[in-house]
């Protein structure tokens, strides 16, 4: 974690000294969930090691995968954490996780502490932006074999540990559709 914050270069060290101190160490099992649909966010967390799938429910009641979450990068119900409204959002562990967590309090208090704390929140907050806007664009702009081709160029690991049911949700195609594809391109 300590790499990953100083990787932005913002953060002295003495920040991230404060940062560690406030985090609370955890761990969730297959299965479990980070956070659930109707419950507000309160806290982001770094993981450790593990794997988390975002999903919510369409109006037919479908489950709508939009997000994969690997290890050494933060997550949270982001709207749902800023606005402390209730999300409709699922966080759930695909596999066992560890991870580090810190309270929305927590991180208030570090944002009054430091001007770098501010600068640092923005830029992940715009990164946030660009990742969900250039899902948008592919999910839009794309083919369901584009898409999948980009996920293999580019993301090779989600397709080595994400359950069929869940990518095919993810690009936005059946199950069949998802065999067809990859039978075609590994012909």
């Amino acid at each position: 974690m300590r790499d990953y914050l100083k990787s932005f270069n913002i953060l002295t060290d003495e920040d991230i000294d404060v940062f560690e101190s406030k985090v609370i160490r955890k761990t969730l099992k297959k299965g479990d969930y980070f956070v659930q649909e109707g419950r507000t966010s309160k806290e982001v967390a770094f993981v450790v090691s593990g794997l988390f799938r975002s999903f919510y429910y369409s109006s037919a009641e479908e489950e709508v995968t939009y997000c994969f979450t690997f290890s050494n990068t933060f997550v949270s119900a982001y709207s749902s954490f800023l606005s402390q409204t209730k999300t409709v959002e699922n966080i759930q562990a695909l596999t066992d996780i560890e991870l580090f967590s810190i309270s929305r309090d927590e991180i208030l208090k570090l944002e009054k502490s430091s001007t770098n704390w501010l600068r640092f929140f923005k830029f992940i907050a715009e990164q946030e932006y660009i990742k969900m806007e250039k899902r948008i664009f592919i999910l839009q702009k794309e083919s369901a074999e584009k898409r999948y081709e980009d996920l293999l160029k580019n993301q090779p690991q989600y397709l080595q540990l994400i359950p069929l049911n869940y990518l095919s949700s993810y690009l936005g195609i059946t199950q069949r559709h998802l065999s067809r594809i990859r039978k075609s391109i590994s012909n």
